[in-house]
């Protein structure tokens, strides 16, 4: 057929026949990518292009194989997935150098050059879901196909995570199974002074993966920024960028220098992660913009597959939502086993939601599962008596108070302040920015002018709010560590009476922590404000051979501090219990 700005592409069709007919349940981020596909095939000004799709089928199908040296048969998936990148053209203007007929000069002319219109896609599917298969046939594709010389990176969190895109590769080119990696694998590589004629020409090499054919070079870097720009790589395939605890936006440092290159080409594939507001957050907020036609973006491909509710957990016909591939590439009864983990063991339960089901949750509950950690209605705890928990140990970052309001029927009312710098505000990346918004407009959070904060506004602010509440404080338990100022002002203005220093460790921290959870799983803490929930859905804590827990702060990030000091207020209530009789 060739070129037509009217055609429906083959796969598309054939996989929007399937979900008209409710034989494919599909997200409604599905449904949006379908809408901006049909807006390509109505719009004149985009080609589809029948056969170049087909070439790539042929290419994979007749030449790699899987990791396990098995021949390969492209999954539907693969090929609506691909169609996307090798089947829409655009026609542009542009200056080009024109020689002139004897050789000696030449001119600049305009001209009309097809060129290809997806060079991003981004893939969001579950595990299970041979992302890194499909990653592997493209680059391979055009390490091979592509005569021009390309450098080509395929980059993940860890290197070993990376080596997942090359295996099958390497696999394919010891298995030559078809007549063009016959020829490619043809000959020595050690052959380095006789004919070239006798010498392989695609090889596994320590730089990665060499065609020495056409020179192009396929390597794994580093998932970081440092190892990642100013690169001219024409392919880039990123594993896992939602996955792990990455902070640096890979993927437009990748584009930055791929940008150099006419029809780059940058695959970005993962499942949904647990670690929330990184990057990874931030790029799905933009995804969301193109999906719902906020902005045009004809040139990136989305295809993010979810359930579209946590309810659909329990119904397996919706399943094929968050994995298309499932009953292919992993079974229903990996699935169902895994459901039935997220059930009986509340600490895997966010993993596997976000892993298996795309469904986006806040931070590792290893230690609060979801359910303790949704808030309370709303509640006013003015003028009652309390003990004041302080964690002071990020003093440049983040200064972390929490009350904690003995009740009648052994719960305990939780309200929590916290303080850090407009420096600090102005370096969030723009999801947590957003989440630390929320956390302003409760009043859990103040911004205090300036780059380090100074602990005698702190106090002052704390003291005034403590005013205005009328709040009883009757102990103070605090981290000593950068505390000290904080401490002497309260003493000389408080009295010594009830302070508490709560040294951080084991020792100190597992018998509370052990009774913190256990009124937590009975909600007996009683908070109402959303920053409580962001720290008790970023606990992780550490345990011992001898059962002994204590909290783990893993990152900056992963703010826990107002739980911290929610732990040393309890201590210092359970060690001043007759003050509050």
């Amino acid at each position: 057929m060739g070129l037509s700005n009217t055609a429906v592409p083959k796969y598309y069709g054939m996989f929007r026949d399937a979900v008209l007919s409710g034989e494919i349940p599909v997200c409604r981020e599905i449904d949006l990518e379908m809408n901006r596909v049909d807006q390509l095939i109505a719009c004149p000004d985009y080609y589809y292009d029948d056969q170049a799709v087909e070439g790539f089928i042929k290419y994979c199908e007749n030449e790699l194989t899987l990791t396990d040296g098995s021949n390969l048969h492209l999954l539907d998936t693969f090929k609506l997935w691909a169609e996307q990148v090798f089947g829409w053209y655009e026609f542009i203007e542009r200056s080009v150098y024109e020689p002139f007929a004897d050789g000696y000069g030449g001119r600049y002319v305009n001209k009309i050059l097809k060129r290809r219109l997806v060079n991003k896609q981004y893939l969001i599917v579950a595990r299970g879901a041979a992302k890194s298969m499909y990653a592997s046939c493209i680059q391979s594709y055009f390490l091979n196909v592509d005569m021009t010389t390309t450098h080509q990176i395929t980059t993940a969190p860890t290197m070993k995570q990376a080596e997942e895109v090359i295996s099958p590769i390497k696999t394919s080119i010891l298995r030559a199974r078809g007549p063009f990696f016959k020829f490619l694998t043809e000959g020595s590589l050690q052959n380095t002074t006789g004919s070239k004629l006798d010498r392989t020409k695609l090889a596994s090499t320590k730089k990665g993966i060499e065609n020495f054919f056409n020179g192009s070079l396929l390597e794994i870097r580093p998932m970081s920024i440092d190892k990642l720009q100013g690169l001219r790589t024409k392919v880039a395939t990123v594993d896992e960028w939602l996955s792990g605890d990455i902070r640096e936006d890979v993927v437009g440092a990748i584009e930055q220098g791929a940008s150099k290159v006419d029809d780059y080409l940058i695959v970005s594939m993962s499942s949904e992660g647990t670690v929330r507001n990184g990057s990874g957050d931030t790029i799905k907020m933009e995804l969301m913009d193109i999906l719902k036609g906020e902005y045009f973006a004809p040139n990136i491909s989305i295809w993010w597959y979810k359930l579209d509710s946590i309810d659909e957990v329990g119904e397996p016909e919706m399943w094929l939502k968050a994995n298309p591939n499932l009953g292919k590439t992993v079974s229903y009864d990996t699935y169902q086993r895994d459901v039935e983990r997220a059930e009986k063991a509340p600490a895997a339960r966010n993993d596997i939601l976000a892993k298996r089901f795309g469904i986006p949750m806040e931070g590792y509950t290893y230690y609060f599962s979801y359910e303790e950690t949704l808030p309370h209605r709303r509640r006013s705890y003015h003028g009652m008596p309390c003990a004041l928990g302080g964690d002071l140990s990020q003093g440049d970052d983040f200064c972390a108070f929490t009350f904690l309001f003995p009740l009648s029927n052994g719960a305990f009312g939780i309200k929590t302040r916290n303080y850090i710098t407009s420096l600090t505000m102005t370096h969030l990346p723009t999801a947590m920015r957003m989440k630390y918004d929320e956390f302003l407009a409760e009043g859990s959070l103040v911004v205090l002018e300036g780059t380090v904060l100074d602990m005698i506004e702190v106090y002052e602010d704390l003291d005034r709010h403590i005013a205005e509440c009328e709040y009883d404080v009757r102990c103070f338990g605090y981290d000593p560590y950068n505390a000290r100022e904080f401490v002497e002002r309260w003493a000389a203005e408080n009295g010594p009476f009830g302070i508490e220093k709560v040294i951080q460790g084991a020792k100190t921290e597992s018998v509370p922590l052990g009774e913190l959870k256990k009124l937590s799983e009975e909600r007996m803490l009683l908070f109402d404000e959303e920053l409580m929930t962001f720290a008790m859905g970023n606990c992780i804590t550490l345990e011992d051979t001898n059962g002994n827990r204590k909290l783990w702060k893993r990152r900056h990030e992963q703010k826990i501090d107002a739980v911290a000091a929610m732990m040393d207020a309890y201590v210092a209530y359970k060690r001043n219990r007759e003050a509050f009789e």
